[in-house]
Formats: structure tokens, C-alpha cells, sequence
């Protein structure tokens, strides 16, 4: 009975030992695909935790923005001389004609609301 009670003690033992060790020994596939992070049901997946650099020791200062020069300003009239024959007045506008024509002929300039007619000068 000493015998029996040792030898079942041992397939006892023998057994739980198999048991924790049987996935070890068992080979299963590789599983490649896995890359890191926590896997909960099929919806979820918890990416593993971004590494953020440590901040600079020194930030430079901004570059230095100077506004623009002013525009130079062009009195009115001063742009466009008005030539004989090829200056059309229409009221108050006045537009250049693309050719000669006699003084007095009848014109147009063109305006934001249509045509305005004049003379020619």
C-alpha cells in the first residue's frame, strides 16, 4: 500500500506538471501580424503609447516681419495724357480710342453700368 500511495502521488504530480507545460511544448503557429498594443473584443484596439520627444533646450527667437513700403500715390489724371483724335470724353470719363478719328466724332468708353457716349477730341 506504501508502493501505491507514492505512485499516485507521482502521476499526480506528473499530471499537473504535463498540464502547465502542455502549452509550452505544444507548437502553434507564428503569429507575425502582432505589433504591440492591447486587443479587447473585436471593435477596440488600443494602440501602444506614443513616445513624444523630450522639448528643445532652445527656441529661436521669430524672424523679424518689416511692413511693406507705402505705395506711392499717383495723382488723378497724371496717368493718361490726353492725345487729339484718339481721346474720347464722355461726361465725367474719358478713355483712349484704339484709332484716329476726326474731333467731334461721335464715341464711347465703356463704364461699370454700360456704354457712356461722347466726343471725340
Amino acid at each position: 500500500m506504501f508502493a501505491t500511495g507514492r505512485v499516485l502521488r507521482f502521476l499526480a504530480a506528473s499530471a499537473c506538471c504535463l498540464a502547465v507545460l502542455a502549452p509550452v511544448l505544444v507548437p502553434s503557429p507564428a503569429q507575425a501580424w502582432w505589433r504591440g498594443g492591447f486587443f479587447v473584443g473585436a471593435p477596440f484596439y488600443y494602440p501602444p503609447p506614443v513616445y513624444y520627444p523630450p522639448p528643445p533646450v532652445y527656441y529661436p527667437p521669430p524672424p523679424v516681419y518689416y511692413a511693406p513700403p507705402p505705395a506711392a500715390y499717383v495723382a488723378p489724371g497724371t496717368a493718361y495724357a490726353a492725345q487729339p483724335g484718339r481721346t474720347c470724353f464722355a461726361g465725367s470719363y474719358t478713355c483712349p480710342l484704339g484709332a484716329n478719328v476726326p474731333a467731334g466724332a461721335g464715341c464711347s468708353c465703356p463704364t461699370g453700368r454700360g456704354n457712356a457716349y461722347g466726343r471725340a477730341g
